[in-house]
């Protein structure tokens, strides 16, 4: 029940803070000035820094996402690729499914990659002013409901592509039961 409602969470947040920023402007200004100014984009990060002195604005925050309307919340896709001679199995029909099962795999993780966000771990090592050594490690950890397979199309020879979607349907019954949970 608690990882349900985490997930709700994250699905929410990212939706709400993912691609937007806030524009604000200043009246104060413009009233003292007599002049229009120019509005300025706030992140998602400075508008929750600036917020974080009263000890209700992050539950302010939550109450606003789960107070939004399912209409702003667009369709979320994904797709996923593998390559069938590359898959085990002892025939071709099971590497065939194999490489169904990877593509599906492969667009979940895009999923998860859109709800909760890639942590990028990255490590460079210099010597003599020259790098040496440059690494970097993608992460993704998270929960899909509620996915859609939309089609599974052979690509070419030796591919299959598989589109998968959670629509707004699917996320405002992801947000209600987050709703009576609360």
């Amino acid at each position: 029940m608690k990882n349900s409602f985490s997930f709700l969470l994250s699905v929410a947040a990212t939706i709400a803070l993912s691609g937007c920023g806030h524009i604000m402007t200043s009246e104060k200004s413009n009233i003292q000035n007599g002049s229009h100014s120019q509005s300025s984009m706030i992140s998602p990060a400075e508008l929750a820094s600036n917020n974080k002195d009263t000890p209700t604005s992050s539950l302010n925050s939550v109450k606003e996402i789960f107070d939004a309307n399912s209409e702003n919340i667009p369709t979320l896709t994904a797709v996923g690729y593998a390559v069938v001679s590359s898959q085990p199995g002892q025939s071709e029909s099971q590497r065939r499914l194999m490489a169904i099962r990877s593509a599906r795999m492969a667009a979940m993780r895009d999923l998860a990659e859109q709800i909760h966000g890639l942590q990028v771990d990255s490590s460079t090592t210099v010597i003599d002013l020259m790098v040496q050594n440059d690494t970097f490690r993608g992460i993704v950890s998270g929960t899909i409901r509620g996915a859609r397979t939309v089609r599974i199309n052979p690509t070419g020879a030796d591919t299959y592509e598989i589109v998968l979607e959670i629509d707004r349907e699917m996320i405002n019954y992801l947000i209600n039961s987050g709703r009576r949970v609360v």
